[in-house]
C-alpha cells in the first residue's frame, strides 16, 4: 500500500459558517468544506447569540464531506486545530455540550460588566475575553449558570468537545488565576479553564468524537486561537510592517510592529508571535454588507460574485455615492454600537451596480479609517494581505489597494484562518520546531497588486466624505431611533 500523505485539519468557526480544510505540510489545500449557521440578533435588546450545537453538527458535516472526496482515503490527518470568532462566550457542560446559546462578540448586554471588570483588572477590550459575558450570565441566568461547568470561547468549546479537555488560550488566561476580587464579584474560578499557549497539544481525539467525525481516535488536537490571530498566521505575517485585511463577516485590519503603539480608535496587543505587537481594529459588518444588500433587494438571480463583477464596471467614487457600512453598529475606529448604515448621495442616475460599488468601496474606506491614526503614530505598512471570499475578486483587491494606498498581496490559499489553524497543528505535533518556521513553510503569496495613483484624488475625496458622515448623521439617527411613547388608540 502506498504511503499516505499527511495533512492537518484546520477548523475555523466563523460568524456565519464553519469552515474546515486539509492543509499539507507545504501549505497546499487538499480541500475545503463549509457548513452554514445563523445568528439570532435583536439589535434593540443588544442580543446576538448563536446555536453552539450547530458548530458541532456543522463540523461533523464538513469533516465527512472532506473525507468522502476523491483521494481522501490516501490522506492521513496528522493533527487538528480549531480557531473561532470571539470573544464569544460558549457555556458548556463537562463534555463540551452547550448549556445555552453562545453569547457572541456582537452581543451588548454585558456592557456594565465590561466596565466593572475593566476597572477591577485594568484590562480592556479583547484582553477581558469572555469574562464580562460570564459574569453577566452568573448574575442574570443563575439556572443556566448552575448547570454550566465551563465558560469557554468558541474554539475552546469545540476543542473540549473533540478531546474532553478544557483549556483556554487567549484573553481569560491574562486574568489567570482569577483574583479574589473577581471571585467576590461573582466569577466562579472553577468554571474558568486552565490556560495553555496556542499551538500546544491539548490531547488526543476522543473515541466518541472520532466515531462522530469518521477519524481515528487519538489524533493530536492542538490549542487554537481567535480567528483573527489564525488569519495572521495563515496570511504569512511574520515581520514588522506585515499587514492583513482579515475579511470575514465582520472585517478587520491588523499590522505587526516591534513596539506598542497608541493610536486613536485602535488596539495594540501582543501579537501571536513572540516579541511583536499587532496594531489594528475589528469592524462589525463590512464583510457581510454585500450579501446583506443582495438579500435585501431580493436579487436571487445573481450571486455575490456576479454583483461584484457588475460593480467593477462603475468608476471610482461610484458617481458620488457613499455607503456607511455600520449595519451592526461599529467597533474600530468609532466604537459606536448605535451607529447605523446609510447610502448618501443617491440620485435617479444611480442603480444597483452603483450601490454595490459603494458597498465595496466602504469596506476599503473602513480599513483606511482604522489605519490612518496607526500610520500617523509612526507605523509603516509594507503590504496588506487579503483573505477569505472577498479576496477571490481581483477587482475588489485592486480597489482596496487604490483606496488604502497599500500594495495588496493575495495568498496562495485564501482561507487564511484555516491555514493558520493548520500551522498551529503542524507546530503542535512537532512538524515544525517553531510557529515562525511553520508560517514560512506553509504560506506563499500568489500575486501582488499595486495602488493606481491615477485614481488617488477621487478616492481621497470620497474618504473625506466618508469620515465626515458619521459625526454629522449620528445625532440625527439618535433622535430617529430613540424610544417613542406608545400612541393610545
Amino acid at each position: 500500500m502506498a504511503d499516505r500523505r499527511q495533512a492537518f485539519l484546520g477548523i475555523d468557526v466563523g460568524s456565519s459558517e464553519l469552515r474546515a480544510g486539509l492543509i499539507t505540510p507545504d501549505g497546499r489545500s487538499l480541500g475545503i468544506a463549509r457548513a452554514q449557521h445563523g445568528m439570532a440578533v435583536d439589535a434593540g435588546a443588544g442580543i446576538a447569540e448563536q446555536d453552539a450545537e450547530r458548530w458541532w453538527t456543522g463540523l461533523v458535516e464538513v469533516v465527512h464531506e472532506l473525507c468522502e472526496r476523491p483521494g481522501a482515503a490516501s490522506v492521513e490527518v496528522a493533527g487538528i486545530c480549531v480557531d473561532g470568532h470571539g470573544p464569544t462566550l460558549s457555556p458548556t457542560d463537562s463534555d463540551g455540550r452547550p448549556t445555552r446559546p453562545a453569547i457572541t462578540w456582537l452581543d451588548r448586554r454585558a456592557a456594565a460588566e465590561v466596565r466593572t471588570l475593566a476597572d477591577a483588572t485594568g484590562l480592556q477590550g479583547w484582553a477581558l475575553g469572555v469574562l464580562p459575558a460570564a459574569l453577566w450570565l452568573e448574575r442574570h441566568e443563575p439556572g443556566v449558570a448552575a448547570r454550566t461547568d465551563w465558560y469557554l470561547n468558541s474554539w475552546e468549546a469545540l476543542t473540549l468537545r473533540l478531546t474532553g479537555v478544557a483549556r483556554t488560550t487567549l484573553a481569560a488566561s491574562q486574568a489567570w488565576p482569577p483574583s479574589a476580587e473577581l471571585v467576590r464579584m461573582g466569577l466562579p474560578a472553577a468554571k474558568l479553564a486552565p490556560p495553555i499557549p496556542s499551538g500546544h497539544l491539548v490531547g488526543g481525539l476522543s473515541r466518541a468524537a472520532a466515531a462522530a467525525l469518521g477519524l481515528s481516535a487519538g489524533v493530536p488536537v492542538v490549542a487554537g486561537t481567535v480567528d483573527a490571530f489564525a488569519s495572521f498566521h495563515g496570511a504569512g505575517m511574520a515581520a514588522p510592517g506585515d499587514a492583513v485585511d482579515v475579511g470575514g463577516s465582520a472585517g478587520g485590519f491588523g499590522v505587526y510592529w516591534s513596539s506598542r503603539v497608541t493610536a486613536e480608535g485602535s488596539f495594540t496587543t501582543p501579537a501571536p508571535l513572540a516579541g511583536q505587537f499587532v496594531v489594528g481594529g475589528a469592524m462589525a459588518a463590512t464583510g457581510r454588507a454585500v450579501d446583506w444588500f443582495r438579500d435585501a433587494i431580493g436579487e436571487t438571480r445573481l450571486s455575490t460574485a456576479e454583483l461584484i463583477e457588475e460593480a467593477a464596471a462603475i468608476g471610482p467614487g461610484a458617481d458620488g455615492l457613499v455607503f456607511l457600512p455600520y449595519l451592526a453598529g461599529e467597533r474600530s475606529p468609532i466604537w459606536d454600537p448605535d451607529a447605523r448604515g446609510a447610502f448618501v448621495g443617491l440620485t435617479l442616475a444611480h442603480g444597483r451596480a452603483h450601490m454595490t460599488r459603494a458597498i465595496l468601496e466602504a469596506a476599503a474606506l473602513a480599513i483606511r479609517h482604522v489605519a490612518e491614526p496607526i500610520l500617523a503614530a509612526g507605523v509603516r505598512v509594507g503590504a496588506m494581505r487579503v483573505s477569505g471570499a472577498p479576496a477571490r475578486s481581483d477587482a475588489w483587491n485592486q480597489l482596496k489597494a487604490d483606496i488604502t494606498g497599500f500594495p495588496v498581496e493575495v495568498p496562495r490559499v485564501l482561507e487564511t484562518a484555516i491555514v493558520g489553524s493548520a500551522i498551529l497543528a503542524a507546530h503542535g505535533v512537532g512538524a515544525f520546531a517553531t510557529i515562525p518556521a511553520a508560517i514560512a513553510g506553509m504560506t506563499a503569496i500568489d500575486r501582488r497588486l499595486e495602488p493606481d495613483p491615477a485614481v488617488a484624488d477621487i478616492h481621497d475625496r470620497t474618504y473625506r466624505a466618508y469620515r465626515a458622515l458619521h459625526p454629522a448623521l449620528a445625532p440625527i439617527l439618535a433622535d430617529l431611533t430613540a424610544p417613542r411613547p406608545a400612541v393610545m388608540a
